[in-house]
């Protein structure tokens, strides 16, 4: 089988099987000649029979797949009979020998990698829904699978690992996602997988191979430039170089809880803020102290804990760094303590007992959680960050209750998600970094009040003819539409809906966070909406229905029937 090529698996079991269906074959036309040979019983008039080929062919076919036996069209001559014994006992054989043939063939692993590819390939090509293909089904990509499974999206998955894509079978999704074990690397599969489908809306390469990552960003680029390409990247070289060729978003894990430890630190309410905004579906974001300054241990000096002693460091504050090998380049302000860091020992020249916080950020979870749980003895007010490397020790980190807990598989998660879903949100968030405190936490307190602490429904919406068909043609008629007045129950328009505009995108202009509700709507706007999901739908029936959009604006009823509209416009005129 070549690579990316979708075969036809009736083909392959032809040419597979081909010696002994021609056998089959050629017993079947000898058991047919021979009958038409042969003479059967006289007539009537004392002359020799024979079979016609349209009976022999008949008679072999019944008998030959032991359907039967009956002397057909008349009782057989001796001659007849000895020849259908040879023919009965070819035909067995034959079967025998072909059917084998085939048993054998189904444990073939090339015919069950065909079978699957041309299985996987004609779902994709069926696919009717808007769809993202997700490359590499590790603990990042089955949270992202299971999160945009959740808000209604198709996903194709490949993954190199048939035992990682077993475990899609295992989980209860809304929609089928059609899987396939296959290298993402190679670009003919990717063209099997959607690439070029007319309903893929992106791809996430989110292999654990910066290669693999960076050909599939490579390829997409090439194959479908339009296409929105996020791809994971474990070293800022390979991310230099995704970037290189114009890859929409490369997405580090280490350096982005860099950013978010930093931004915690100098701006924590726009920090819950951002979590909150980007929790998975159905979490729940629980507010936590914010990180204290002052002086900060950090266990393990690998590529994660240098990006957290630089952001640490560019705060003002001491790093002492606990590790068994000196780094070979150390930061300013990083102070160096050779040991393991889960002995008091290590913990207490570090100064543990007079420290702020502490960052266990090794590569393996037990001694995270041993350095942490000894510090926290000699230090109970301190401050903690863990490193969680493997999602199936979560319930340990759960019952240790860390202050912060680093997951690299969901920074990517929440980092995919806002971008696929919601291409405005990564915008806001950035301007929303930006703001004092002073605007960030009255905004988080009064969310979160509206909306509660799980995380929310988060969309967008364009007043265009195809996603506000009644909104667009209202404001065609130069209707004026404020945003307020928008954002009312279709049920009973003295009720808001639990949702609220973040922002507003307008053609020509900068973008306005938190427009008020007095402003007024245009077509070709596009809104940031943050709420419920019942507010989300009843909003889109809103934008789509005419009738209730006129009640929501001005409280008019209407039943949209024709002799209700002559009636209304009589009663007007009386």
């Amino acid at each position: 089988m070549k690579a990316g090529q979708e075969i036809s698996t009736i083909f392959l079991v032809l040419r597979r099987v081909r010696g002994t269906l021609i056998a089959l074959v050629l017993i079947y036309a000898i058991s047919v000649l021979g009958l038409t040979l042969v003479p059967g019983p006289p007539d009537a008039d004392g002359a020799v029979t024979r079979m016609s080929f349209f009976h022999a062919f008949y008679f072999v076919s019944y008998t030959a797949t032991t359907i039967g036996f009956g002397e057909l069209p008349n009782a057989f001559s001796e001659q007849q009979r000895l020849w259908t014994l040879v023919c009965i006992y070819l035909s067995v054989i034959g079967w025998a020998v072909f059917i084998g043939k085939l048993l054998q063939m189904s444990a073939d692993a090339n015919l069950q990698r065909a079978i699957r590819t041309s299985r996987f390939a004609r779902s994709v090509r069926k696919l009717r829904e808007p769809f993202y293909i997700v490359c590499g089904y590790g603990e990042t990509g089955r949270l992202i699978c299971n999160a945009l499974d959740q808000l209604g999206y198709r996903v194709v998955v490949m993954e190199v690992n048939g035992e990682h894509l077993a475990e899609l079978e295992l989980q209860n999704h809304v929609a089928d996602m059609p899987a396939l074990v296959a290298d993402a690397a190679n670009p003919s599969l990717l063209k099997l997988a959607g690439l070029q489908h007319r309903q893929c809306r992106g791809i996430v390469s989110l292999t654990d191979n910066d290669d693999a990552n960076r050909t599939i960003a490579l390829s997409t680029r090439l194959l479908a430039p339009d296409l929105p390409v996020l791809a994971r990247a474990s070293g800022r070289a390979a991310a230099t170089d995704m970037e290189s060729f114009g890859t929409h978003h490369v997405i580090d894990p280490y350096r982005k809880f860099g950013d978010y430890l930093g931004l915690a630190m100098h701006a924590p309410a726009a920090y819950q803020l951002l979590l909150w905004l980007t929790g998975l579906p159905g979490t729940t974001v629980e507010r936590h102290r914010s990180p204290p300054h002052g002086h900060w241990i950090l266990l393990g000096y690998g590529r994660f804990s240098q990006g957290l002693a630089a952001t640490i460091a560019s705060e003002g504050m001491p790093v002492t760094v606990i590790d068994l090998q000196p780094p070979a380049a150390s930061s300013a302000g990083v102070r160096w303590v050779q040991g393991d860091g889960t002995s008091a020992e290590s913990l207490l020249q570090a100064g543990v007992t007079q420290a702020a916080g502490i960052v266990a950020a090794t590569s393996s979870d037990i001694d995270n959680l041993s350095a942490t749980f000894t510090a926290r003895e000699l230090n109970p007010g301190l401050f903690t960050i863990v490193r969680q490397n493997s999602m199936d020790n979560r319930p340990l980190f759960e019952r240790f209750d860390a202050d912060l807990t680093m997951v690299p598989s969901e920074v990517i998660a929440h980092e995919c998600l806002a971008i696929l879903t919601t291409p405005m949100l990564a915008p806001f968030l950035q301007a929303a970094q930006s703001q004092p405190a002073a605007w960030c936490e009255p905004l988080l307190q009064r969310l979160t009040a509206l909306l509660g602490w799980e995380a929310p429904e988060v969309w967008s919406v364009r007043i265009a003819a195809q996603e506000a068909p009644a909104l667009h043609h209202k404001l065609n008629l130069d209707d004026a539409v404020r945003l307020g007045d928008l954002l009312k129950d279709h049920a009973d328009r003295s009720e808001a809906l639990l949702c609220e505009v973040l922002q507003l995108d307008r053609l020509g202009q900068p973008s306005q966070m938190l427009p008020p509700p007095d402003h007024l709507l245009r077509q070709g706007d596009e809104l940031l909406l943050v709420g419920r999901r019942r507010a989300r739908a009843r909003l889109n029936l809103t934008l789509n229905n005419a009738h209730a959009l006129e009640y929501v604006l001005t409280g008019r009823e209407s039943s949209g029937s024709w002799l209700s509209e002559r009636l209304s416009r009589r009663k007007k005129t009386d």
